[in-house]
């Protein structure tokens, strides 16, 4: 078990999001309780979610339905249809169902594990998303650098970034890739899916819209200043629409700006990526698929893949090239192309003047 929701859209049902195996199918039994601790059992019904990438356990909906469910407190998933003496019920979340939102835009970033301490490219993206109209991060967290440790407690104090604890090592030997044949473990890169579909229903009632992209992603807007804006265009010209789905397009690390302007000084010693000296960016490679993030009004997702929804209210609507689209920075993916084959693309830089001291700002209050 992960965490437990009331799903409002399907007549008040207990949503438990869960990591099962697979191949090991039995019948579950919800044993829900109010909070005078009076419980009642009924039978389940288990969705595993389709795109488990062959690994052997994989993220599952676990549908609760009886009566006077919107009065239940607590939840346990069990394998009993008997009293169980387990205390570990989930709190049920999501209660009370609201129209209006603390946040306009969270970022649901998942699975932060390893020695991860690209400090400097985490706080560029960090702050260039405040600039775009961010108020909310999530990080599902396993482990990570220490020096980019500094730097999650500061967001953290400051109120812009939540972190969820997210010790899967603890159950499961989570794979640290998404290939089943390459790079083995029981569940998929971390239990990313697990969390993106747990962030999703964590802030259904919580923010407007919810961005579900890694943290070395940013889902730019380029014919507009702000995600606001963007949103605002988007859903104008696509009112039907509830899943925007934006391009990934890849600016190689390995090649910087020739100019130098952006190799200061004062990040010298930061660990990580100027994303600032890579603004080259690949073409399209030819018939290959291209990978995509989103934004998505979480409220019309059922459920969620890394790339698409799987499973959701209303149609989806991939943003045209010119209107919005992702930057990642990170290694080339066509490693044989020259600099010349690149296409510059500086609209980082329309950022700079901002973007800088704020990240200048955050690396010194992290006592960087």
């Amino acid at each position: 078990m992960v965490s437990a929701f009331i799903d409002h859209r399907l007549d008040g049902v207990i949503r438990v999001i869960s990591i099962i195996k697979r191949n090991s199918l039995q019948p579950l039994y919800c044993v829900y309780c109010n909070a005078k601790e009076v419980c009642k059992t009924v039978h389940t019904d288990v969705q595993i979610h389709e795109d488990h990438f062959g690994f052997p356990f994989h993220v599952s909906d676990v549908i609760c339905k009886g009566k006077h469910m919107q009065n239940a407190t607590h939840v346990l998933i069990s394998t009993k249809d008997s009293d169980n003496n387990v205390t570990e019920y989930l709190p049920i979340k999501n209660r009370v169902q609201l129209n209006t939102f603390k946040y306009d835009f969270t970022v649901c970033i998942s699975t932060l594990f390893g020695n991860y301490n690209n400090v400097l490219q985490f706080a560029q993206a960090i702050e260039m998303y405040k600039l775009l109209g961010v108020q909310h991060v999530v990080i599902y967290k396993t482990s990570c650098g220490p020096d980019l440790e500094k730097l999650l407690k500061h967001y953290e104090t400051e109120g812009m970034m939540e972190i969820v604890s997210w010790p899967i090592e603890q159950f499961l030997n989570p794979s640290s890739g998404w290939n089943f044949q390459q790079h083995k473990g029981d569940v998929h890169y971390y239990g990313q899916l697990a969390t993106l579909n747990e962030c999703i229903y964590r802030h259904m009632y919580q923010s407007k819209y919810v961005l579900l992209n890694d943290i070395d992603e940013i889902i730019m807007p380029y014919k507009h200043d702000n995600l606001s804006s963007l949103m605002k265009y988007l859903e104008s010209a696509h009112p039907r629409e509830s899943v925007f789905i934006f391009e990934s397009h890849v600016f190689p690390k390995t090649q910087f700006e020739e100019s130098g302007k952006f190799k200061r000084a004062e990040w010298k010693n930061i660990p990580g990526v100027n994303i600032m000296e890579h603004i080259y960016r690949e073409p399209n490679p030819k018939n290959t698929y291209n990978p995509t993030k989103m934004i998505v009004n979480p409220r019309n997702v059922l459920q969620t893949s890394v790339h698409s929804s799987l499973k959701n209210y209303g149609y989806f609507h991939r943003v045209e090239f010119h209107v919005s689209r992702m930057i990642h920075v990170r290694e080339p993916m066509e490693v044989n192309l020259t600099k010349e084959e690149l296409f510059v693309d500086k609209r980082i830089w329309d950022f700079e003047q901002k973007l800088i001291p704020n990240v200048d700002r955050a690396l010194k209050l992290s006592g960087l």
